[in-house]
């Protein structure tokens, strides 16, 4: 068994619409699917989604031959239009890769939003977890700049 490698990761963005929709494309699953996806070759699947405080979303993620990632989402605390807390496991064959802990704060910035993405990540598989970690986020929260520049 290897040790677990911990880690806080701080994503930031300006995004050029209000808090109200930014949130909203966070909240809806099909809109999240659409911005959230990291490549063009690969994909998010929401087989359930539940966004509400105490919902649980079940997803697969990868690339789109094979999206063997499986992942969960509990929502935690959820403030409409501020702010997003929950915990998130991500499983493949049945061997647990990570878990973490996701604050998503949501603030006016103008006729901006300032979006701002906190997670502590528990990898059981090393650093390279966290290094993808870092990747995906940072294409998806790109994804989501450019989701509303359309």
């Amino acid at each position: 068994m290897s040790a677990t490698f911990h880690a806080t990761l701080v994503f930031e963005r300006e995004i050029a619409a209000a808090p109200k929709a930014v949130f909203a494309a966070f909240a809806d699953p099909a809109a999240r699917a659409q911005w959230g996806t990291p490549s063009d070759t690969a994909v998010i699947i929401y087989d359930d989604a539940d966004f509400r405080e105490g919902g649980l979303d079940h997803f697969r993620c990868g690339p789109k031959t094979s999206p063997n990632i499986h992942g969960v989402t509990q929502y935690l605390d959820i403030v409409p239009d501020r702010r997003v807390i929950s915990s998130e496991t991500l499983v493949v064959d049945g061997r647990r890769l990570c878990v973490s802990l996701t604050t998503l704060e949501v603030t006016p910035d103008g006729s901006k939003t300032r979006f701002k993405n906190t997670t502590q990540l528990a990898s059981f598989i090393g650093e390279d977890m966290v290094k993808g970690f870092t990747t995906g986020t940072n294409a998806s929260l790109d994804g989501l700049v450019r989701y509303f520049q359309k």
